[in-house]
């Protein structure tokens, strides 16, 4: 049985992110798109880079996968830390190119970022990450963004700035998910993977 389920499905920065939870003080993970090891695990954490539909079109393709998610999160109560388009998969559907069913663990949805004069997208680069309530996983902090779809919905975490207020972590019970990059952002991403690897929700 493996302490950590890194999914791979062919969407994540799944390198970065392994050196990232290894350095945080991970040492048993299993890079996996095996569901039989993610129903054994006792944490996962599901990376994610690019559309919105391609990823959980790429995560509904592993059979089985979605069931396996579903049951040892949802179910068992495993903790779950997902990251950029790992986290936006957790709300109920995603606006790009049509709309695409999520996998509906937080209610909302993912769109666009709205477009402003001078405003740069995608979000790119280190910003501030603005607790909204008090959360074992997030501190305020800098970290690094690259997006251009954002979630809007219930059970925010966390906000940045970009053009407005944009959700920078979102969670309930057993869920956590970030938009930012915790591999890329140097000592407060290193520092969020650690409080993941201790908590006990």
């Amino acid at each position: 049985m493996a302490g950590i389920a890194l999914i791979d499905y062919g969407a994540g920065n799944l390198q970065s992110v392994l050196n990232a939870l290894k350095a945080a003080g991970a040492s048993d993970i299993a890079v996996t798109a095996d569901p039989a090891e993610v129903l054994a695990a006792k944490r996962i954490v599901l990376p994610g880079v690019g559309a919105f539909a391609h990823c959980m079109g790429a995560l509904s393709a592993i059979p089985g996968m979605i069931d396996a998610l579903t049951e040892s999160v949802i179910e068992r109560g495993r903790p779950f830390l997902g990251i950029c388009v790992g986290m936006q998969l957790m709300a109920d559907a995603g606006h790009e190119h049509g709309v695409t069913k999520g996998l509906g663990w937080i209610g909302g949805h993912v769109a666009p970022l709205a477009a402003a004069p001078g405003l740069k997208i995608p979000h790119m680069g280190w910003n501030d990450v603005v607790p909204a309530s008090a959360h074992p996983l997030i501190e305020p902090g800098e970290a690094y963004f690259l997006h251009g779809y954002a979630f809007s919905g219930e059970d925010v975490l966390a906000t940045t700035e970009h053009g407005g207020s944009v959700v920078a972590a979102i969670g309930r019970d057993n869920m956590t998910g970030v938009q930012f990059h915790p591999e890329k952002s140097q000592s407060y991403g290193i520092a969020t993977l650690k409080r993941f690897l201790k908590w006990r929700p």
